[in-house]
């Protein structure tokens, strides 16, 4: 039998929205990540710090709870952009006119408006990972797939030059990359290193990092530079990921590499949120 619609309350808004924030607090905090900022060091970066990173993430956590509310109102994409543009531009403000989360913006937003829409509809809020991704493939695939492509963007750069499809392409087909490889390497980090949340975190980096054409390497590295980044962090994971002794200094030895090559996987950083975010919703009832 259908569930009978329910109007989403503010405090559950709010709930979806802590959780976003509180995976990009976590994402922050995980080290080594190759080439990526953290809580030690600026990895790749020049243009920002942890500090940066943190006030934009405070900066946005309003505009989750907005999407969480319009998803259960049952907005189309349309409305969905408007609240992305607002986010946008606080985090900008916050940052000086640094782009330190438009990707989260997009992926986390589109899962947190998924997050209502589910809301709206289940007895039980089962905020299962795959009945979220499959909403943002039901409801908005076809208008995301179809709408405008940012100009400046360096996945929009990466897209004309190579044709990768990047955060675009992985929200409208519901995020396979996330399920099919980073929750399942998150999970496996946690038996590896029960005692070590980090850890886990790392693993599940890696696992991204190995299998996704991250646009944001293909931008600062071309084609060499993303195949370098994979076999990288494929060579990390044959060696045990976090399971092998040292793990972390040759998590960090990665690291240094790419720093020495400004590199970046801006997009791997995004997709790890976003994980971490679906991985809360399931615990919460």
């Amino acid at each position: 039998m259908t569930a009978a619609f329910r109007p989403m309350p503010r405090s559950a808004a709010d709930l979806v929205s802590g959780a976003a924030h509180a995976a990009l607090l976590a994402e922050l905090h995980t080290w080594p990540k190759p080439g990526l900022v953290s809580h030690i060091d600026t990895g790749s970066h020049t243009d920002m710090d942890m500090h940066t990173l943190a006030a934009s993430a405070a900066s946005i956590r309003p505009f989750f709870a907005h999407l969480a509310l319009a998803g259960a109102a049952g907005s189309a994409m349309g409305a969905l952009r408007e609240i992305g543009k607002a986010a946008e531009s606080a985090m900008l403000e916050s940052t000086g006119g640094v782009n330190a989360h438009r990707g989260a913006i997009f992926g986390l937003g589109l899962l947190c408006a998924a997050a209502g829409a589910t809301w709206s509809t289940a007895e039980d809020r089962p905020w299962r990972a795959a009945d979220l991704c499959d909403t943002v493939r039901r409801r908005w695939g076809d208008s995301i797939m179809s709408g405008p492509i940012p100009r400046r963007s360096h996945g929009a750069a990466a897209w004309r030059r190579f044709g990768a499809g990047g955060a675009r392409a992985q929200a409208a087909c519901g995020f396979p990359q996330i399920l099919a490889v980073a929750l399942p390497a998150l999970r496996l980090g946690r038996l590896i290193a029960p005692a070590d949340e980090e850890a886990a975190r790392v693993h599940g980096f890696f696992a991204l990092l190995a299998t996704i054409e991250d646009t944001n390497l293909l931008h600062r590295g071309g084609a060499e530079g993303l195949s370098f980044a994979q076999k990288s962090a494929a060579g990390f994971l044959e060696k045990g990921g976090v399971a092998q002794v040292g793990w972390r200094d040759a998590a960090a030895a990665v690291h240094r590499d790419f720093i020495e090559r400004r590199l970046s996987p801006g997009g791997c950083a995004d997709l790890l949120a976003i994980s971490l975010f679906l991985d809360a919703l399931e615990t919460i009832r």
